[in-house]
């Protein structure tokens, strides 16, 4: 018996402004769904960050929705928790809710078990720390240790959370933590793919990563997809399902062999059957960037996407750059700066700034009155 595991589709992202990189999204989801259909997998596990924004577009709705439809209508069942940016700090249902409450697929309720035929399946959205005490999740998780442990069959925990030994910056919770006794743990939030086996865990720690290149990751030529799990009496063994996705090429060139560089870069998207993204890292002293962009400018027109950036000087083994920032970028980075919490940037950045950017001032505020609420709770706690 197999099942799918999918992870933070982020259905509705538009990166670089373009409307050509969420039909990326679109399109690597698609595949997801399709290959799982292909495989004939009993189940689906979404593990968080359905959509991009607690409001997705209508499109983005649409998209997941159609995806479920495919999927009931060959009798494959789906199982989801949210992630952080399922989650909106207004009171409001989420948007994956409605195709739950129509009984299109299965919300995996914080700790709540569920069983599909012989599987235990048991899942967590995603903690905000200013909304939930650490000493709570882990009450809940011992308690799905003590469920598990009354258990025969195959064990799956689905959890939208960042494992501190795998990832410090974006982690929450340390392996220990995690109930030892499940199978396999289907887990969301880190946009890497990542399999790890710990001596105190039953199964593999399992992390999809994005289906999509986002802009936590930067440009790069990283293979994207999700895991199929095969169920045998053994345990569950991870199996890895690339997706074919736009085409992606960081190149450093020296400043020294400028045109050397830009033609083997050149060379290689001409070889692509697709516009690709590029990112170009020039090195070296008195770099001219009017003389860079002149160069490149025949690149452009055989990319979706180019950016150019700097390496100057080196310190301490680091790499200091400069280039060219988006808007979003700046605006994220001032943000985390000046609130001093990456929480609170989000918030700010993902939720407020968007709803002001409407000039809906009674959604804004009420936005702002949910959040203080829920941090005046976190502090009385």
């Amino acid at each position: 018996m197999r099942f799918s595991h999918i992870s933070d589709t982020h259905l509705g992202f538009t990166q670089f402004g373009l409307d050509e990189r969420e039909r990326d999204v679109y399109k690597a989801f698609d595949q997801a769904i399709e290959k799982s259909i292909t495989d004939k997998v009993e189940f689906v596990i979404f593990s968080g960050d359905i959509f991009h924004n607690p409001n997705p577009r209508g499109k983005a709705q649409m998209k997941f929705a159609s995806a479920l439809k495919r999927l009931n209508e060959k009798n494959i069942s789906s199982y989801f928790v949210l992630g952080e940016h399922d989650i909106s700090n207004v009171k409001d249902t989420p948007v994956s809710f409605i195709p739950h409450k129509l009984d299109f697929t299965n919300y995996l309720e914080n700790g709540k078990p569920l069983h599909h035929k012989n599987i235990l399946i048991i899942g967590f959205d995603k903690f905000r720390k200013n909304q939930v005490g650490l000493d709570e999740i882990k009450d809940k998780l011992k308690a799905a240790e003590k469920e598990a442990g009354n258990h025969n069959g195959p064990k799956i925990l689905v959890m939208h959370e960042g494992i501190t030994e795998i990832n410090k910056f974006a982690g929450e919770i340390n392996s220990t933590e995690l109930p030892s006794n499940f199978d396999y743990y289907a887990m969301g939030h880190l946009h890497d793919k990542t399999v790890v086996k710990y001596d105190n865990l039953n199964g593999p720690v399992v992390y999809p990563g994005s289906i999509e290149h986002t802009d936590s990751q930067g440009i790069g030529e990283k293979e994207k997809g999700f895991f199929e799990g095969e169920i045998s009496e053994s345990g569950i063994t991870e199996i890895w399902q690339p997706l074919d996705i736009r085409p992606q090429i960081s190149a450093t060139i020296d400043v020294a062999n400028l045109d050397e560089g830009i033609a083997e870069t050149s060379e290689k998207i001409n070889s692509l059957d697709v516009k690709p993204i590029v990112e170009i890292r020039v090195k070296g002293k008195d770099i001219d960037f009017d003389l860079v962009e002149t160069k490149i400018a025949k690149l452009r027109e055989n990319t979706l996407y180019l950016g150019v950036k700097e390496i100057g000087e080196t310190i301490q083994g680091h790499e200091i750059l400069s280039e060219k920032p988006s808007i979003d970028e700046e605006i994220s980075k001032l943000a985390t700066k000046y609130l001093e919490d990456e929480e609170l940037s989000d918030f700010a950045t993902k939720e407020l700034l968007p709803v002001l950017e409407n000039k809906e001032v009674a959604s804004a505020t009420e936005i702002v009155i949910e959040n203080y609420k829920q941090f005046r709770r976190s502090k009385d706690a």
